[in-house]
This record gives C-alpha cells, sequence and structure tokens, in this order.
C-alpha cells in the first residue's frame, strides 16, 4: 500500500514568483511613494501660501470631486477595455500633473502662480494648483477599479489569490509609511520644487513597470448582456443586494469620513506640535506602520471567529485615539496615537477586502471596485474637507475631538441596525455553511 501523499507546504511567497505580479507590486509602490510624497508636499505648499486649515480641506475635496464623479462609469469601462491600458493611460496624466505641479514651484511658476491665486473674503485659494489635483482625481478614479480587477488576472490559479491580496496589501501599507517619510525629508532639505521632481521621477518608474507587464483580455461575461446604464449600476445593485458587505463598507465609509485628523497634520505640526517638516513626515506615516504591523499580525493570526465584533471594536478604537490625539500636545504621544488609529484601521481594510474578492465575480470587480471607490476611497479626500470646515469653524483641535465623537457614534448605531455584521463569523466551517 503506497503511502498518502504528502499536503503540500505552504509557499508565502508564492505570486511572487509570478514575474507580472512582481513588476505590478514594484510599480505600485513607486506610484505610492509619489502619489504620498507628493501629497505632503501640496498640503505643505497650499498651507504655507494660505495659512488656513480650510484649504488644507479644499484638497481632498478637489480630489473626492472627480474621482467620485467618474467611478461608476471608470467600473464599466475596467470590465469593457483591457485593463492595462486604462493603468498606463491613467498613470501618464499622473506624471503630466507631476510635472506641472513641479513648474508652479520653480521660481517662473511661482510668479503665474500669484496671477492666478483668487482672494475672495479673506479666503485664499491657488487655482492652479487646485485645477491639478482635480486632474489627477479623474486619474484616480479610473485607475482604482483598472488595477483592483487585473491583480487577480495575473495569477494562473485562484490558490495564490489570497497570497497575493496579502503581498498587495502590505507593500502598498509599506509604501504608504514610505512616501510621507521620504516627503517630510525632501521638503526640509530640497525644498517643494525639487520634491515634485523626486515624486515626478518615481511616477515615470512606475509607468515603465506597468507598461512592462503582458496585457491579459477581459475575463468572460457569464451571458451577462447589460446596456451601458444597466453595467454601470450593477456594481452598485451588487453591493446594495449584499447586506453584509454593504454594512462593513459603510462602516468604514462615516469612520473615516468623521475620523479624518490625517488631514489636519500640517497644522499640528506647524502650530501645536511644533516639529516642522521632518516631524509633520513622520506623523503621516505613523498610521501606514501601524497598518503593516497589524496586517503583517493578521497574517499568523487571521481574523475568523466573531469577525464581526472584532471590527465594530477596531472602528471604536480608531474612534477613541482619533480623541485623545486631538487633544494631545506631546510629539512622541502624538505618534503613538496616529500609529494607533492605523492599528485599527487595518482590521477594517482585511475584512472589507476579505468580503470584496470573496463575494465579487471577475467580470464584475472592476464595477464593483468603482463603488468601493465611492465608499471607501473617496471618503478619504471627503472627510478631509470635513476636517477643514470643522477645524474652520471650531478651531483644529475640537474638530478633531468632534470625529472622534462622531466615529463613536457611528459604531454604534452600526452595532444595533447590523445584525448580520454583527454576527459574522470567518471560520472555515461558518463559510461553508
Amino acid at each position: 500500500m503506497s503511502a498518502p501523499a504528502a499536503t503540500p507546504a505552504h509557499d508565502p511567497y508564492a505570486a511572487l514568483r509570478i514575474p507580472d505580479f512582481r513588476r505590478l507590486v514594484s510599480a505600485r509602490v513607486c506610484l505610492t511613494v509619489a502619489t504620498r510624497v507628493q501629497g505632503l508636499v501640496v498640503g505643505w505648499q497650499i498651507f504655507r501660501l494660505t495659512n488656513d486649515p480650510l484649504a488644507l480641506g479644499l484638497i481632498g475635496l478637489a480630489e473626492a470631486i472627480p474621482s467620485i464623479g467618474v467611478s461608476l462609469y471608470a467600473g464599466h469601462v475596467a470590465d469593457s477595455v483591457r485593463r492595462k491600458n486604462i493603468i498606463v493611460a491613467t498613470v501618464a496624466m499622473q506624471v503630466l500633473c507631476a510635472v506641472a505641479l513641479a513648474f508652479f514651484a520653480s521660481p517662473a511658476g511661482l510668479e503665474q502662480l500669484k496671477h492666478y491665486t483668487l482672494h475672495i473674503k479673506g479666503y485664499t485659494i491657488p487655482l492652479p494648483l487646485y485645477s491639478i489635483i482635480f486632474v489627477s482625481g479623474i486619474a484616480r478614479g479610473f485607475l482604482g477599479p483598472a488595477l483592483f480587477s487585473f491583480m487577480p488576472q495575473l495569477l494562473p490559479d485562484r490558490e495564490r489569490l489570497a497570497n497575493a491580496v496579502t503581498w498587495n496589501s502590505t507593500t502598498y501599507q509599506g509604501a504608504a509609511v514610505l512616501g510621507p517619510a521620504i516627503g517630510g525629508y525632501l521638503v526640509a532639505h530640497l525644498e517643494v520644487a525639487n520634491s515634485y521632481v523626486v515624486a515626478t521621477v518615481l511616477l515615470v518608474v512606475a509607468l515603465v513597470q506597468f507598461s512592462a507587464i503582458a496585457s491579459r483580455p477581459l475575463p468572460p461575461t457569464e451571458g451577462e448582456k447589460l446596456g451601458l446604464q444597466d453595467s454601470i449600476l450593477s456594481g452598485l445593485r451588487f453591493i446594495w443586494g449584499n447586506q453584509l458587505v454593504l454594512a462593513a463598507l459603510s462602516l468604514d465609509l462615516f469612520a473615516v469620513l468623521f475620523g479624518g485628523a490625517v488631514a489636519l497634520l500640517p497644522v499640528y505640526a506647524v502650530d501645536i506640535l511644533k516639529v516642522g517638516a521632518p516631524g509633520l513626515g513622520h506623523l503621516e506615516s505613523a498610521p501606514a506602520i501601524g497598518s503593516v504591523l497589524m496586517a503583517a499580525l493578521l497574517t499568523y493570526f487571521p481574523l475568523r471567529r466573531h469577525a464581526g465584533r472584532k471590527l465594530l471594536w477596531a472602528v471604536a478604537g480608531f474612534g477613541l485615539v482619533t480623541i485623545l490625539f486631538g487633544i494631545s500636545t506631546n510629539y512622541h504621544l502624538s505618534l503613538f496615537l496616529l500609529f494607533l488609529t492605523g492599528v485599527f484601521d487595518s482590521v477594517s481594510v482585511i475584512v472589507r477586502s476579505t468580503l470584496l474578492h470573496t463575494f465579487t465575480p471577475e467580470h464584475m470587480k472592476g464595477r464593483v471596485s468603482a463603488v468601493n471607490n465611492i465608499f471607501i476611497g473617496s471618503s478619504n479626500e471627503i472627510g478631509s474637507f470635513e476636517s477643514g470646515v470643522a477645524a474652520r469653524v471650531l478651531g483644529v483641535v475640537n474638530a478633531v475631538v468632534f470625529g472622534g465623537c462622531m466615529t463613536l457614534g457611528v459604531v454604534g448605531l452600526t452595532a444595533v441596525l447590523a445584525d448580520k455584521l454583527r454576527q459574522l463569523d470567518m471560520t472555515p466551517e461558518k463559510q461553508k455553511a
């Protein structure tokens, strides 16, 4: 009698053994570092030009409006056009935006910027900078669904999907750590214009790497034949019809919307903690460091039993530490509290991503990802605007505390109304049932 075949050993690098996946991950790292550097630098530049926390909120609004506006159509496009073509085109658009930002930080560009800066009733609005951010928001709206749906196409089998999602998330968070830290260092030592140049170079590297990935045909539609309007709205209907996914997305949406203290970090760095540009880079990086470490921990100890309850407690923790950050005047304590916001946020991200990848058919991933972008991706920018408005009305500290309190209220309401999320159990035996 022959011995039973041994169970294959788990390969933690299974996805990274695929050359095109490695290219995608490295390109996304360059893209993320570049956009995080650019985001920090433009926030620093606009705050120095305006000395107004509301101006920081307008940055988020200028990017969120176009991103949300094109998202549903972008999801349809991602399920109708080869996804690599969309990725290359949108990253090329971001390169052009980065070049434009670098120009408006140069001596000649600063002179032009003065001519096109609006002064309305005490508000200073550097219109060219917000216009560039608006265009980059359009590019981001199309890029998100294309990237989300293209990544699984690079895998030869679904057995590597979980490993690929883990690597994709971990490397993204790692890049999100590096970006603000690099941005703060660049602003402090190379000034604004040269910082934009570095971001431009990184975007060009990302564009080259994305271009090197072999294109893939679209997945089969499984008999789906929809008109343009029905196709655009199908992702929304899919999520609306899945109460578990809808509750998880809604919880994350309102938590980020009201708990967006990150938008006001330049004010904390300059006026409250008094740590300047290098300190701002560390403050911006702290949440991402917490996210990376929590994601690594959950790789070994995955969220399974009572996952829904743990999610609710994690978002409640996010709200609580946001309140404590708001009232902190100690730099190191503030760093630690921001680190904890990333720890708690990572739980929500992993649960939401798992639900989306588990329940979404391959041929609909672009459209469902587009709805996710409306719920989550742009809520960061809208949350930035909310924080800027609240800071203008209530003061910076009160605005952050208010946001944390609202997050706690959203958690309590969700716990009462969303019984399916509260009872969510992700153990294998429960999933099979």
